[in-house]
């Protein structure tokens, strides 16, 4: 039990140490927190992986950067700390490569770099092929006599079966849920296994891949193909020509179908705010509550040991919380999508 009280505080340790060294380098004039501008900092994309900061020096790890100039055309490969003189970062826009050019306009420039949620989800890829590839030994060298699969490949199994004949089975239904069966587990456990590592505090965790809306969006898109290119004539009949008396439908205005086809962007529109909401949201709290320990410390000692005390078990309690929203946020967005994914292969006449 003392073990685990100390692994658990070690990590709330490890936690802190990002934060302080943002909390000592954005106080302003007179000492102060900007909270906002450190949770926000922290929740958006950038081109260094930030460890931590010592003694005024901030530890990182510098990610290539490469952008096209539009004065010249040429393509720079290069770091944070060796970008072009033309080039420079707009704390405007998030921080973003903005490129001066010779007119004295600035233009945002052809980027593909590898930011930090980019790694992240490099990451999560290797992570995710390394463990399956792994259970796919086990299953390859196993006698077909030995007994059923334990310890993480059981788990494993049991997951991937739980998913698979609870939800997407159910959801779309036996005759064709194998087609969708593998794009959706990649889904769940993509998101999964972003949101636990986005938990981890330090390399190679802390980026807010599934709280990035363009990631959600991708996602999204991705569902809204498999619903609509592969849906049949019935369910394409329920959005221009649906079950309901004339009027609704055609004279004067065709009210059902302009609702359906509209239904069509919503579903995805759903997908992806629920999913970014949810995860920045989560972020945003843990890191508010770590910011109040310092602002605490700056009011007093009294105030410090006062809202230590709150903070840290609010700490524990939101990264525990954190790990069930992590599965539950992946769940739900495969569940949906199997959802809706069944309803574009309704049968003609079923209920």
């Amino acid at each position: 039990m003392m073990k685990q009280i100390k692994s658990i505080l070690f990590l709330v340790l490890l936690a802190l140490l990002p934060v302080r060294g943002l909390a000592s380098g954005n106080g302003g004039e007179a000492g102060e927190l900007n909270i906002p501008e450190i949770v926000l900092e922290h929740l958006a994309d950038a081109y260094e992986w930030h460890i931590a900061t010592y003694d005024g020096k901030h530890i990182g790890i510098s990610l290539p950067i490469i952008v096209r100039s539009e004065n010249t055309g040429e393509w720079h490969f290069c770091t944070a700390h060796t970008l072009p003189d033309s080039f420079y970062f707009d704390a405007r826009h998030h921080g973003k490569i903005y490129e001066k050019l010779a007119d004295g306009t600035s233009v945002r420039p052809l980027d593909l770099s590898m930011t930090k949620n980019v790694v992240q989800i490099w990451i999560v890829v290797i992570v995710l092929i390394t463990v399956f590839l792994s259970c796919a030994r086990w299953y390859k060298k196993r006698d077909a006599r030995s007994d059923a699969p334990r310890g993480f490949v059981g788990m494993m199994e049991m997951l991937v079966m739980s998913i698979n004949d609870d939800v997407i089975k159910a959801s779309i239904g036996e005759k064709h849920y194998r087609q969708y069966a593998p794009y959706l587990l990649t889904v769940f456990f993509f998101i999964f296994t972003c949101n636990l590592i986005g938990l981890i505090p330090i390399f190679p965790g802390g980026a807010n891949v599934t709280g990035n809306i363009n990631i959600t969006l991708f996602l999204a898109v991705c569902t809204m193909l498999a619903i609509n290119l592969f849906g049949n004539k019935e369910y394409w009949k329920e959005i221009f020509w649906p079950e309901v008396p004339l009027f609704l439908k055609a004279y004067p205005v065709p009210i059902m179908p302009v609702i359906e086809l509209f239904g069509v962007f919503t579903k995805p529109f759903a997908l992806m705010i629920r999913l970014f909401a949810n995860m920045m949201a989560g972020h945003a709290v843990i890191l508010s509550f770590t910011c109040v320990i310092f602002l605490g410390w700056s009011m007093g000692v009294g105030y410090g040991l006062g809202l230590n005390a709150f903070s840290i078990i609010m700490l524990l309690f939101m990264n525990c919380l954190e790990v069930l929203v992590a599965f539950v946020q992946a769940y739900v967005f495969t569940m949906l999508s199997s959802v809706f994914i069944g309803l574009a292969h309704k049968e003609h006449g079923a209920e």
